[in-house]
C-alpha cells in the first residue's frame, strides 16, 4: 500500500517556517501538485492562515488548508486535532503531499510518535529551521547551546533552550535560515556545533525559503530507530508537558484595536522595550501616516519586518481615482457596512508571544502607541504625523 508522504516544518519562533511554507505552497500550485496543508497558530487570530487566504491560494483545487489554533500541536489537544485533520486529508484521492507548519513552541516527539503509528500516511521529512542570527547573537554561534542545556538539567529547569535543543535532536533535516546575514565561515561554525547535537541530520542553509518542492518526494521515511533512546529518556517529561496547551513558560497576548499606531511613538517604543524576551509577534496593523496600506507586523527577537499585504477596502472607496465601476464601488461599500470599526476595515490585530513579565510591559507600551482622542481629531483633519519607519516597505513575496 502506498502511503501519502508528510513533511513537518518545525523550529523555534521566527525561524522562517512560514516563509518556507508559503514558498512550497506557491510551487505546488504552479506545478499542479495536490497538497493538504496544516498550519498551527498559537493564537486565535490565525495570522498565517489569513495571509494564505489573502494570497488567493484557497481558490486553487490543488490546495487545501486546515488551521489549528489556540493550542500547541504537540499537546494532547493538538494531537487530537491533528488526527482529525489527517483523516480529512485522506478524503482527497488525488493527494500528493501533506505539509504541516507547527508553531514555534511545538515539541517534535509527540508528532513523531503519532506518525509512527499511522498506516495510511508516512512521515518523511521532519525539518527543523534554526535562525542563524539567533545562534550568533544568543548562543555564541552555537557554542553555548549545549552548555546552557546542561545548566538547565543541573537546575532541573526546562525552558526554550531545552525546546530548541530537542527540536534539533529529533530532526531529519536541519535548515539554517538567514545565513546571508552572517559571514560564511561563521555559518560553518554554527553547523559544526549543531551537528554535535544530532549527527544523524542533514544540514543545509536556506535563503528566503527557497527549496525545490520536487526534492520533498526524494526523501525516505523518517528513521525512528535514530530517536528510540530519546523516546525513552523524554517520555516522563512529555507525559507532563502534553497536558499543557502552551508549555515552556510561553505566554501570549492579543492586541486588538481599530485605531492606527502613532508612527513615531511606535518606533520609539519598539527600540526601547523590544528584546529577546519577546520571542515573536505577528499580525495586521496600520499607521496613521499610511492609512491606505494594510501592513503585516512580523517580529522575531529584536528585529521587526514590516510587509505590505494590500490596500484597505476603506482606502479604495475613499480614493476618488479608484477606477472602480459604480457596481464595484457599491459592492465594496456594502462589504464595509459589515465592519464594526470606526475606520472601516482598518484594524490592528497582533499576537505577541514571550516571557510573561516582559510581555505584559511590552503589550502595555504598545497600547499607548495608538492614537489618543486628541490625535484622532488631528488625523481626521489631515494632520501629518512624523514617520521614522522605512519609506519602502516590501510586499509579501510568494
Amino acid at each position: 500500500m502506498i502511503k501519502f508522504p508528510v513533511i513537518v516544518l518545525n523550529g523555534f519562533l521566527g525561524s522562517g517556517k512560514t516563509t518556507l511554507f508559503r514558498n512550497l505552497i506557491s510551487q505546488s500550485i504552479k506545478k499542479n501538485i495536490t497538497v493538504f496543508s496544516i498550519v498551527n497558530d498559537m493564537s486565535e487570530l490565525e495570522v498565517d492562515a489569513e495571509i494564505l487566504s489573502d494570497d488567493d491560494f484557497l481558490e486553487h483545487d490543488s490546495f487545501s488548508l486546515k488551521s489549528i489554533s489556540s493550542c500547541v500541536l504537540s499537546s494532547l489537544a493538538g494531537i487530537q486535532e491533528l488526527d482529525e485533520a489527517i483523516n480529512d486529508s485522506l478524503l482527497n484521492k488525488n493527494l500528493d503531499l501533506i505539509i504541516i507548519e507547527t508553531s514555534g513552541g511545538c515539541h517534535p516527539m509527540p508528532l513523531i510518535q503519532y506518525f509512527r503509528k499511522q498506516s495510511l500516511v508516512q512521515l518523511t521529512g521532519f525539518f527543523v529551521l534554526v535562525d542563524s542570527l539567533v545562534m550568533e547573537q544568543d548562543f555564541g554561534y552555537g557554542r553555548n547551546l549545549i552548555p546552557r542545556m546542561q545548566q538547565n538539567m543541573m537546575e532541573g529547569k526546562r525552558d526554550m533552550v531545552n525546546l530548541l535543543v530537542e527540536q534539533i535532536m529529533f530532526c531529519s533535516h536541519l535548515f539554517l535560515t538567514k545565513g546571508d546575514r552572517i559571514k560564511k565561515r561563521k555559518l560553518n561554525e554554527i553547523v559544526g556545533h549543531i551537528e554535535k547535537i544530532n549527527p544523524f541530520s542533514q544540514s543545509y542553509s536556506i535563503i528566503h525559503g527557497k527549496l525545490p518542492i520536487e526534492s520533498l518526494f526524494e526523501i525516505e521515511e523518517y528513521n525512528y530507530n535514530n530517536v528510540e533512546k530519546l523516546f525513552k529518556e523524554l517520555q516522563p517529561i512529555m507525559d507532563l508537558e502534553q497536558e499543557l496547551i502552551k508549555p515552556y513558560g510561553i505566554s501570549t497576548r492579543i492586541l486588538k484595536d481599530d485605531r492606527p499606531f502613532h508612527p513615531k511613538r511606535l518606533w520609539d517604543t519598539c527600540h526601547k522595550y523590544l528584546d529577546k524576551r519577546i520571542y515573536r509577534s505577528k499580525g495586521f496593523f496600520w499607521l496613521a501616516s499610511r492609512n491606505n496600506l494594510s501592513l503585516i507586523w512580523n517580529q522575531a527577537g529584536g528585529g521587526i519586518n514590516l510587509e505590505f499585504i494590500g490596500l484597505w477596502r476603506s482606502s479604495i472607496v475613499e480614493d476618488q481615482n479608484n477606477r472602480l465601476s459604480d457596481f464595484e464601488l457599491e459592492a465594496l461599500k456594502e462589504q464595509l457596512k459589515k465592519e464594526k470599526g470606526r475606520f472601516g476595515d482598518r484594524r490592528c490585530d497582533i499576537t505577541i508571544i514571550g516571557q510573561k513579565d516582559q510581555l505584559d510591559k511590552f503589550t502595555e507600551k504598545l497600547n499607548l502607541c495608538f492614537l489618543n482622542d486628541k490625535e484622532i481629531k488631528q488625523y481626521s483633519s489631515g494632520y501629518v504625523f512624523e514617520d521614522p519607519w522605512p519609506k519602502n516597505i516590501a510586499p509579501i513575496k510568494i
